[in-house]
């Protein structure tokens, strides 16, 4: 762990590692600066233009940040990814009074593990959760407490006539969602020691109302809808194995892999079909014995006696049976 103690404003940079090394795959730096004073913590982007933003994630996480005024804090907490662009920040102190900021290294960040996980769980089970009803609600809810302008537009979407207005309004009520949970995430911590009790009272409300309108809604019935609501979801597990990773060609590279055994599950499936009709065809079948019980033995006896004898009756009445050396052979002629 690095320790730096400072009483002046300054400026820190962190200078991205430019060779990948899978053993950081989850593995982040978690950045502490605490004071007996205000400080106000800032951070500082060379892409302030948001023109060289690689990605659209970059893009978003630019634009938000551009819009994100600094406030004051005595504690402040930061995880920095170990692979992109190179991270600075300043520290302003409101009075003169020493702050220190530590860095220490996590080797496996609990939540970038969860956060892959969940991914590859969404993506290879998006089919079938998409016809579960109570994933439909999950999700419901969900939505509706992070991105709440967008489930009332959802809801509202039968009243607006035009769809390019439709997606106009969806347009500002992502962005004003994405502000929404940057803003979360941000001040999570402060949020939940101070007003705890409002931030419950805003999930159980909220989800509460999501689920009625979820519930009134009904789940998605027809096919059209269904594919919908999966392809939703596995674009939602692109997101999350994308930012479930400190090493974005990593990402790219599941995320590739994933859509690969996605496209050759039809194929595989059809010649493991047509192995099986092949193996069924060209090897012969085991014979199965089956054991009689004694009722069937008993039954099965008399049947099969009453039969011969009506053969052997057939027999004998035939013209061309020899009758009189059947007769001499036996030892009682009387017995029919």
């Amino acid at each position: 762990m690095d320790v730096i103690q400072k009483q002046d404003e300054s400026c820190y940079c962190y200078v991205q590692n430019r060779t990948i090394h899978l053993q950081y795959v989850w593995s982040t730096l978690q950045v502490k600066v605490n004071s007996r004073e205000m400080f106000r913590f800032e951070p500082i982007s060379e892409k302030s233009n948001c023109r060289n933003s690689e990605t659209v994630f970059e893009f978003a996480a630019c634009a938000v940040q551009v819009f994100w005024k600094p406030e004051t804090a005595t504690e402040t907490r930061v995880s920095l990814k170990q692979y992109g662009e190179d991270i600075c920040f300043k520290i302003q102190p409101l009075k003169t009074e020493l702050y220190i900021v530590s860095v220490r290294r996590e080797m496996l960040d609990g939540k970038l593990l969860f956060l892959f996980i969940a991914g590859i769980f969404l993506f290879h089970f998006a089919t079938s959760l998409s016809r579960s009803t109570k994933f439909f609600y999950l999700c419901g809810i969900i939505l509706g407490v992070l991105a709440l302008l967008v489930f009332v537009l959802l809801m509202l979407k039968r009243f607006i006539p035009r769809h390019s207005t439709f997606w106009i309004l969806m347009s500002g009520c992502w962005m004003s969602s994405l502000y929404f949970i940057y803003c979360f995430k941000e001040n999570m911590q402060w949020l939940w020691s101070e007003h705890r009790n409002y931030l419950l009272g805003y999930f159980l409300a909220v989800g509460m109302t999501s689920f009625a309108a979820c519930y009134q809604h009904g789940p998605p019935a027809t096919e059209l809808s269904i594919s919908l609501f999966a392809w939703t979801l596995q674009l939602t597990a692109f997101v999350l194995i994308y930012c479930g990773v400190t090493i974005p060609q990593v990402a790219y590279a599941v995320i590739a892999v994933s859509l690969c055994s996605k496209g050759l599950c039809y194929p595989l499936g059809a010649a493991c079909h047509i192995g099986r009709k092949m193996k069924n065809h060209f090897i012969s079948k085991k014979l199965v014995f089956k054991h009689l019980t004694e009722e069937e033995y008993r039954e099965q006896g008399e049947t099969e006696t009453i039969r011969a004898l009506e053969e052997l009756r057939f027999f004998c009445r035939n013209p061309d049976f020899p009758s009189w050396l059947a007769i001499s052979k036996l030892q009682s002629p009387h017995r029919s």
